[in-house]
């Protein structure tokens, strides 16, 4: 078959599911999983094939994988989007906070890498996209977990990179800034310089384009989608 197979997690609402819709429209193949029943309904709205399942779970991601190889054959993309880990006051989150953001956010990426690369190293080529945050190029004590856990996933960007850029296989991760999927207040809103928050549209858009051919060269980057709003170099 010629058409491309692309794995989304999390594909239920929010970036998820634009990103499914937006490759849809693209002309991929979709195998999308996500813990919510309304996957089936969003699967069967773009002619996807639809996973229930759960990220931290590698039994569920296994299943995912062996159903795109049962289905297509092949899996030529992989979307890494996840919900959010715990949050509140840095010292008092407890060590179950810690693990279940760590499955959540960094160990489903390192697992799910395990399960296709090798598909993808028999294809002679692949791209994936870790979904990720801002808060990994700038730490916020509002959300602690998730901006420690998410720049360990911007280290394990690179690492896959000098690793397995000879394979053919690219590795990128895309760090929104505050998106339309959940409501900003006035004060935060002031602190993006374009003055409005993202939409999911234009994070689905950049994930697009980062899985295209047109972005063969591009691999191992964590690029910012946040109207400004990361002031570090």
């Amino acid at each position: 078959m010629t058409e491309k197979v692309a794995i989304i997690t999390a594909a239920s609402q929010g970036m998820g599911a634009e990103c499914a819709r937006v490759l849809a429209a693209r002309g991929y193949k979709l195998v999308l999983m996500s813990r919510s029943a309304e996957i089936q309904t969003v699967a069967s709205s773009l002619s996807a094939t639809a996973v229930q399942g759960d990220v931290t779970n590698l039994a569920d991601l296994e299943r995912l994988v062996n159903t795109a190889m049962e289905q297509y054959g092949r899996v030529d993309a992989l979307v890494n989007n996840t919900g959010h880990p715990p949050k509140g006051d840095l010292l008092d989150l407890t060590d179950e906070d810690w693990h279940i953001g760590l499955d959540l956010v960094l160990l489903n990426t390192v697992r799910l890498a395990r399960l296709v690369v090798p598909i993808m190293e028999q294809q002679g080529n692949g791209a994936i996209i870790n979904i990720s945050t801002f808060g990994a190029k700038e730490p916020s004590l509002s959300f602690p977990i998730s901006s420690s856990l998410r720049a360990s996933l911007s280290a394990f960007t690179r690492l896959f990179t000098e690793r397995y850029a000879k394979t053919g296989i690219r590795m990128n991760s895309v760090l929104p800034g505050f998106i339309d999927s959940y409501t900003i207040d006035e004060a935060t809103r002031t602190t993006i310089p374009m003055q409005r928050s993202g939409t999911v549209k234009e994070i689905a858009e950049t994930v697009a384009f980062l899985l295209s051919d047109e972005a063969s060269y591009i691999t191992g980057q964590n690029l910012c989608v946040d109207g400004g709003l990361t002031r570090g170099l």
